[in-house]
């Protein structure tokens, strides 16, 4: 009987998915023999083989910059069959100059283009970084925005361990009864927070500063009495990422030329009474973590530390986390040249297809503002281990 239970749980939240509604999901009965449900494709990969030439400014990157950020991605990729060698042979190359390091790159990997499922190659390439927010660990009339950490309901169902060609995917919910439903939308945690009260980790003193560490997944909160508390990414409630900048554009509210961080935070410094309702029309919540003291800076999704200027969120399913990728764009709001070598150490919930990125700036204002204006075009390589076929499809 519990069995059945079980396998009931995953049944109504693979057809929750299937869905894609916030509606109920009654777990059906489990006949003898069940079919399972239809579940949604994960997306077409392709990846294409070229020569290093083809990767235009790879002779004049700072390769050392990149090995040190790789050397990171090492910490998780060594206890990978695949990552082993190379991790082992990365490790030998400490202190090298950039000639010894871009051979290594290129006797050891093979580069290939990350292409779109129509073929094209072209892609967004977005910013992230750490902020800087004003907090206290008890509320007051200041500090009365909360960060909270995962709720024990949130049910987090793993797609991958049943449906290999679902790797990466995951559904997210809570069971009611013998129901499994969607976990609360943002605007129905702050109607009613009932259900994470004890789970809050800090107060902080401005809501759209909240919104922005949430899109980011990490930040920093100075206490008023001068301590900083470093917090990251826990969990997610499992709705969908909606982007209250292109709404504001959709209804006329900002231009498409500000619609950038730094636009949206002025609108709403404008329009207090709008702010709240327009926030909430992203369901997607993010939930934290305290960091310990002593961790260098934010930890991605790998669960090694980012490094400025050369960590890339990207999509997990097109792109394997740890890899290093080149990547060809532009700096914000320019037509001037940026491609270099970065490595994929992180997710998130904006970060969805095979050419999308979001390119981690660092820390503080300087950072965040080259983030806030970051939405350029781009294309990107994924370097792989030589004499291994990628996972996605190659085309010769």
């Amino acid at each position: 009987m519990k069995n059945q239970f079980i396998l009931a749980v995953f049944l109504a939240g693979a057809l929750l998915l299937d869905a894609c509604t916030i509606r109920p999901v009654t777990a059906p009965a489990v006949p003898e023999k069940a079919a399972l449900p239809t579940l949604p494709q994960a997306p077409v990969v392709t990846l294409k083989p070229v020569d290093w030439n083809a990767l235009t400014g790879w002779a004049d990157d700072d390769i050392p910059q990149a090995m040190d950020a790789f050397l990171r991605s090492c910490i998780a990729l060594k206890k990978q069959p695949l990552w082993q060698e190379i991790c082992a042979q990365a490790d030998l190359m400490r202190g090298r100059d950039g000639v010894a390091l871009r051979r290594f790159f290129e006797s050891r990997f093979v580069p290939h283009q990350v292409l779109n499922a129509d073929g094209s190659s072209d892609g967004l390439i977005t910013g992230y970084y750490e902020p800087l927010l004003k907090g206290s660990r008890t509320p007051s009339k200041r500090f009365r925005f909360p960060l909270y950490a995962t709720p024990d309901e949130l049910l987090v169902i793993d797609l991958g361990e049943v449906y290999p060609e679902l790797k990466n995917m995951r559904l997210r919910g809570r069971l009611q009864g013998r129901r499994v439903v969607p976990y609360y939308s943002r605007a129905e945690i702050e109607r009613d927070p009932a259900s994470l009260q004890g789970k809050e980790l800090l107060w902080v003193d401005d809501e759209i500063d909240l919104f922005f560490l949430q899109i980011q997944g990490s930040g920093r909160v100075q206490l008023e009495n001068g301590e900083v508390v470093r917090v990251g990414y826990s969990d997610q409630n499992g709705h969908p990422y909606k982007s209250v900048g292109r709404l504001l554009v959709e209804r006329g509210d900002l231009p498409l030329e500000k619609a950038s961080m730094q636009g949206i935070r002025a609108w709403g410094r404008r329009h207090p009474q709008r702010l709240n309702q327009l926030l909430q029309q992203n369901a997607s919540f993010v939930f934290f973590r305290e960091l310990p003291a002593g961790v260098p800076s934010p930890l991605g999704s790998l669960g090694v530390p980012l490094t400025a200027g050369r960590s890339l969120a990207v999509d997990p399913r097109a792109i394997p986390q740890g890899a290093p990728v080149f990547l060809a764009t532009t700096w914000p709001n320019t037509d001037r040249q940026l491609r270099r070598l970065m490595v994929a150490q992180d997710t998130g919930g904006a970060i969805k297809g095979n050419v999308r990125a979001d390119f981690f700036w660092g820390f503080g204002p300087q950072a965040g503002e080259q983030a806030g204006k970051m939405r350029q075009a781009g294309r990107m390589w994924v370097l792989l281990p030589a004499g291994h076929a990628p996972e996605a499809p190659a085309i010769p």
